[in-house]
């Protein structure tokens, strides 16, 4: 007998869909669609309701899938109002034509007649329920409805996803059986999907995070058949290998380039777009020129490197507000370790690097002496710890014909780190990854290189990059650390920022 209220049973055997053909079909989960169904109904066990962000590449089929379970609900639950939102207008009839379907090509006799069946809208009066869609141009759209169940598709592209919150989402009540799905393909850091990402990420709100890899999909495949592998296709097939890559997917990604504009690069960049291989990248690589890019990043997450060199300490003390103090160690070619701490002032961040100190016995402990920092390396001084040196990034460069200021020189030092041949390792963290892998660059008309700002790059919808400042600073004496002619030169915070 046929469970009509299990989802995945009820689509293999009345669903219909068709396939890249154009084939009617039954609808069989796909892996990507297994592992959200999977994800999806263990919160729905655990909280009672569903609140996900749905990260995919194209054409991954995550969309007929939350189509299916929420048409699924509308039938098997009297009372569901379901509601998707999609960011243009034929996303929306797409959309609701395969919802269409479904309901055309029921068995008859299973679920009762439409009493309304128009370009919008499907209502059953019998079961007191509905199932509506619309498009995220209209900042009224759909505030007077209340509603269980609502997808917003797309929703990096949304427009106006401020009015969305305020207005269509508070149609969902946060009570038990309601569920809310956001899921997009990438669009930069510069829209309101990206800030719900980061949230779930930091615990910040009732959002769990989907991510869904390209190569889950097996007709993202091509005959291998003499393919010699890249050094770069190599790392990708030794990183992901175990997650379902082959050379197969390789082989269709070096044929799917050839869609996408540019030199070889440009190309490289849009196909992480549409198709990421992790979330990091899918978010990065819609920036047009990253200083540091994140392929030589991920490879520092995985390796692993022993050290006898002297150990070095980084801080970049918080400036306030939503900023945190972050203490980095680094010994040669490891960071074995960076941390993050918010809320210190002064007295408690010079009183965290002592223990430090007197545990560890670093070779130097830099610290950017711009605001709060100047504070704490005084303090550090008096104490007699002859291995503190403040470190104002702000000043002119070392080499002031090729960078703008310090800050400019010790990115560059940074990215040269990661980018020698041999291997270097830092903490398997996403965070440190985007925070590394975020800022832009350029080069101003006398050729000097220009990072770009942290105001800018907050502008963008980055947060401030703690983490690999604390690791930038610790090249401020070279990779080592060897002698300098290095003098701190402090500067007010006032004054520093008209250049950070």
């Amino acid at each position: 007998m046929i469970d009509i209220y299990d989802l995945e049973t009820f689509s293999q055997n009345f669903f219909k869909i068709t396939d890249k053909r154009g084939q009617l079909v039954p609808f069989l989960f796909n892996r990507a669609q297994k592992y959200v169904h999977e994800r999806v109904e263990e919160q729905r066990n655990r909280l009672g309701y569903v609140r996900v962000n749905i990260l995919k590449g194209r054409q991954q089929g995550i969309s007929t899938y939350i189509s299916a379970r929420f048409f699924h609900r509308v039938l098997t639950k009297k009372g569901t109002q379901a509601f998707i939102l999609t960011h243009m207008s034929d996303a929306t009839r797409s959309l609701f034509a395969m919802t269409k379907r479904y309901n055309s090509n029921l068995p008859p006799g299973l679920a009762p007649i439409a009493d309304k069946d128009n370009e919008n809208q499907l209502l059953f009066n019998k079961l007191g329920s509905g199932y509506r869609v619309g498009t995220a141009g209209s900042k009224e759209i759909g505030r007077s409805m209340t509603n269980q169940l609502m997808h917003l598709s797309e929703y990096a592209f949304y427009d106006n996803a401020a009015e969305i919150k305020r207005g269509i989402e508070q149609t969902v009540a946060d009570v038990e059986g309601t569920e809310k799905i956001k899921e997009s393909t990438a669009n930069g850091i510069s829209n309101a999907f990206y800030l719900d990402w980061q949230d779930a990420i930091e615990s910040n709100s009732d959002y769990e995070n989907i991510f869904i890899p390209w190569y889950w999909q097996d007709e993202y495949r091509r005959n291998d058949e003499n393919i010699v592998l890249t050094s770069e296709e190599k790392d990708w097939l030794l990183l992901y290998q175990d997650n379902g890559l082959t050379k197969e997917h390789l082989a269709w990604r070096r044929n799917k380039l050839s869609d996408f504009d540019g030199d070889y690069e440009q190309k490289c960049k849009g196909f992480k777009q549409e198709y990421p291989f992790t979330d990091e990248e899918a978010f990065l690589n819609s920036i047009t020129d990253t200083f540091i890019t994140v392929e030589p990043v991920q490879k520092a997450r995985k390796n692993q490197v022993e050290s006898d060199s002297p150990l070095i300490i980084g801080v970049d003390p918080a400036r306030g507000g939503a900023d945190k103090s972050a203490i980095c160690r680094r010994k040669g070619r490891l960071v074995s370790k960076i941390e993050a701490f918010k809320g210190l002032d002064t007295m408690q961040l010079a009183g965290k690097i002592k223990v430090i100190i007197d545990k560890e016995n670093p070779a130097k402990v830099f610290i950017d002496c711009i605001g709060i920092g100047a504070g704490v390396t005084d303090r550090l001084s008096e104490m007699g710890y002859d291995c503190v040196v403040g470190v104002n990034v702000s000043r002119v460069a070392n080499n002031p014909d090729h960078f703008l200021n310090l800050r400019a020189e010790l990115w560059s030092e940074m990215r040269d780190w990661f980018n020698q041949d041999a291997p270097v390792q830092i903490p398997d963290d996403p965070n440190l990854q985007k925070e590394l892998c975020g800022f832009g660059y350029l080069y101003n008309s006398s050729g000097r290189l220009v990072i770009e700002s942290k105001a800018d790059a907050k502008k963008r919808g980055m947060k401030s990059p703690d983490m690999a400042d604390s690791l930038m600073i610790t090249f401020a004496f070279g990779q080592h650390a060897g002698a300098s002619s290095y003098s701190p030169n402090y500067m007010s915070e006032k004054s520093a920022s008209m250049f950070t």
